[in-house]
């Protein structure tokens, strides 16, 4: 299917490949891997045909069919579904000329090549790819142009999707999805008929869908079998084995050294020295493999707070007096770590903006600690950045007293180091900006990250290093992310924003998985979307949202006991610690009183507290037997 050959290439002055080969077998699906920067999407254009090979070639199968994910997001007044089916350029073609044919001969060949690639179950299929995408069928109908950009990148994906090529090219698919749509298409790729090749940095996807894994590592591609996962342990024992070689080679080096060193001026050991030095001279250096440096985040730590953060009763949030969402009772504490589950268009960056207080509610009671600083990343990276400005110049915006060593210093705590803060914002790559607004939002240390999409522009390795920083960050998390991966390693709470609401979801990301697949299997797509000023309904899970609706008020007071029974359970060890100290015996013994009577008062509410918790709790059982029941 495709021979790469000996590849070169050098663009903007920099080789980024050179003496490059490896096979694709036709049928495979496999994941083109590398960190940003490396050369990934240019293989792609360079397969694509938009570029030529410096020296070497690219050979594809004669007659393949290449289709790539264009950049450019489709527009105009056609409705979604005959946009997508513009896609099968030989299907719109023999049905316009079977229009104006007039020859029998020439009619009869093209409804038999109509019939051959299926031409009429084309807009049942197209319609399918939609639906899996996130659009009903409402959405199908309206004309492409009335959607924001990334809903019309989802319809260019659905189009290439629906062409099928022999050879379909996928550069970070999954960025304008949800996790329902991405969910839909692992499946769907997994099942596609063709040879695929995949840049992603999504690493579900990576370890889901390939069945080979090219990384290019050192300007070369170099092929692995299976997925991300089986990757990283074969490179890694690679590695140790390399290393293991490297060791004994100069044990070996060093021992022939020093017997050169001995007797090479001795008559009688010359020829054994000779030969040594020969042998030295021929053992050539084990390359290990390089380890390029891995990015690191660091989050600085918060003021201690105390809870709530943040508190909403019976709260409603939109746009032009429109609730979005409504009926939000939730709280957020300082050691809370969440992720919003839900479809595109539910609600979700909506309710960020909110908790950001960067939308104001439109009812209901909203309370924020008076103290609370939040951080806010912003998934459009436009709205948060002057493309004008150096990074140093952005952090003296908002820091116009700090000095300038201090903000380099936060700088490359997001590994943006002196060349990298001296360059316009328009110029650094997408994982760069990202790393800017990472720096940006925790400028003042805040108890809350509000993270919308923060891993868009990211690579594997700078993933890992973001999921390291919120995992040592001591403050509140509030996330939202299509990457799986991602929230299973940062989150221990899941919101369901859906039915116009935000509920407390009691299952895993495992369970929710399962829920959209079996929605999926019934028929159910991966959910109604495609109206982003809009709430949707679940017909499905009507049942459960209002069973977690009468749940709400029991969970508030379960947290609240809770947090209750630990706040007097550290006062009572305060006081027992003060009371074993012998020096107040030795005293007047009105502090030894004082204290023995504090302590009794903090047991009889210490023992209220934790009576009202196990109430609380046994009746959110009681409810949820009666749901299951």
């Amino acid at each position: 299917m495709l021979h790469i050959n000996e590849l070169t290439f050098r663009f903007g002055g920099r080789v980024l490949f050179e003496n490059a080969s490896t096979v694709v077998p036709k049928g495979h699906k496999v994941a083109l891997i590398g960190r940003n920067g490396t050369g990934k999407t240019t293989l792609l254009r360079l397969l694509g045909g938009e570029l030529a090979p410096d020296a070497g070639s690219v050979a594809i199968t004669p007659g393949c069919r290449i289709g790539r994910l264009s950049q450019d997001a489709p527009d105009g007044p056609a409705s979604l579904l005959d946009t997508v089916l513009s896609f099968d350029q030989e299907r719109a073609q023999l049905l316009a000329e079977s229009e104006t044919a007039a020859d029998p001969h020439r009619i009869a060949e093209i409804h038999t090549r109509l019939a051959d690639i299926g031409a009429h179950a084309a807009p049942a299929r197209a319609a399918e790819i939609l639906s899996g995408l996130g659009f009903d069928a409402e959405a199908q109908t309206r004309a492409v142009g009335t959607f924001s950009g990334g809903w019309r990148m989802r319809v260019a994906l659905a189009g290439i999707l629906f062409a099928a090529p022999d050879l379909l090219l996928l550069d970070e698919p999954t960025n304008h999805l949800d996790l329902e749509a991405t969910l839909w298409l692992e499946g769907y790729l997994k099942t596609y008929p063709h040879t695929v090749l995949l840049i992603s940095h999504d690493r579900t996807l990576l370890n889901t869908v390939p069945t080979r894994t090219i990384h290019i590592d050192q300007r070369k591609l170099v092929a692995y079998a299976g997925g991300y996962d089986q990757f990283e342990r074969t490179r890694r024992a690679n590695l140790e084995r390399l290393s293991a070689l490297q060791s004994r080679q100069l044990a070996q080096r060093k021992h022939l050294q020093s017997f050169i060193d001995r007797f090479r001026a001795k008559a009688t050991k010359a020829r054994q020295a000779q030969s040594r030095i020969k042998a030295l001279e021929r053992m050539e250096p084990i390359v290990g493999i390089v380890e390029e440096n891995t990015p690191e985040f660091e989050f600085p730590s918060p003021e201690p707070l105390a809870p709530p953060l943040i508190t909403l009763e019976n709260v409603a949030v939109g746009y032009d007096h429109r609730p979005v969402l409504s009926r939000l009772d939730l709280r957020i504490d300082l050691d809370d770590r969440i992720a919003l589950l839900g479809a595109n268009g539910n609600g979700k960056s909506t309710l960020i903006k909110l908790l950001a207080n960067r939308l104001a509610p439109l009812s209901g009671q909203y309370r924020r600690s008076g103290k609370l600083k939040v951080g806010y990343f912003a998934q459009d990276q436009a709205d948060e950045l002057t493309m004008t400005n150096t990074p140093i110049q952005e952090l003296q915006r908002v820091l116009p007293t700090t000095p300038e060593e201090k903000l380099r210093s936060h700088l490359a705590r997001f590994g943006l180091g002196r060349d990298r803060a001296e360059t316009v914002v328009g110029k650094l790559s997408g994982g760069e900006k990202a790393r800017l607004l990472f720096a940006l939002m925790t400028r003042e240390a805040p108890h809350i990250l509000m993270l919308d999409e923060p891993t868009n522009h990211l690579d594997i390795d700078s993933r890992s290093a973001l999921i390291q920083a919120i995992n040592g960050f001591e403050g509140a998390v509030i996330l939202i992310s299509h990457d799986p991966h991602l929230i299973e390693l940062t989150a221990d709470r899941l919101w369901l924003v859906g039915d116009g609401t935000c509920t407390a979801y009691d299952g895993d990301l495992e369970s929710y998985r399962a829920l959209l697949l079996e929605r999926m299997r019934s028929g159910g797509g991966a959910g109604r979307r495609g109206n982003e000023a809009a709430p949707t309904r679940r017909d499905q899970r009507r049942v459960a949202a209002d069973q977690r609706a009468a749940q709400a008020p029991l969970r508030r007071r379960a947290a609240d006991s809770e947090a209750e029974v630990t706040k007097l359970t550290a006062a009572c060890e305060r006081l027992e610690k003060r009371l074993a100290d012998p020096k107040l015996y030795t005293g007047t013994g009105d502090e030894l009183i004082r204290l023995q009577i504090e302590l009794g008062e903090h047991r009889k509410r210490l023992a209220s507290a934790e009576d009202t918790w196990l109430e609380a709790l046994e009746a959110l059982e009681a409810i949820a037997d009666q749901g299951t029941g």
